[in-house]
């Protein structure tokens, strides 16, 4: 089992080991689910449809989780305003559902 970091973001890779969370590899982008394994844990903030693609393949995932005020969205956030935003890490059980109407 492997834990991955997915984050373009130099702050949540930061927080992450500011709180030390565990991860083996930081990727600053999920293109390729090749390497990936069940029993592997993602931790992001990816989206849902990446998210469905990765239970697929019986990979868990972890969201980094946090409310970012009106102020502070489009910016690069630091180590310590995402702790300060109460950032955290939170598993999601995500399916993807095929409809062919709304």
């Amino acid at each position: 089992m492997s834990i991955y970091l997915v984050s373009r973001h130099r702050g949540a890779v930061e927080w992450m080991q500011y709180m030390g969370h565990h991860y083996d590899q930081h990727l600053t982008h999920l293109d390729n689910y090749d390497n990936l394994c069940t029993e592997d844990i993602v931790v992001g903030s990816l989206p849902i449809n990446i998210v469905a693609d990765l239970a697929e393949y019986g990979v868990s995932y972890r969201h980094l989780s946090l409310y970012i005020p009106e102020h502070l969205r489009g910016i690069e956030l630091t180590a310590n305003q995402l702790s300060s935003l109460d950032a955290k890490l939170e598993g999601y059980e995500v399916r993807r559902i095929i409809k062919t109407h709304l």
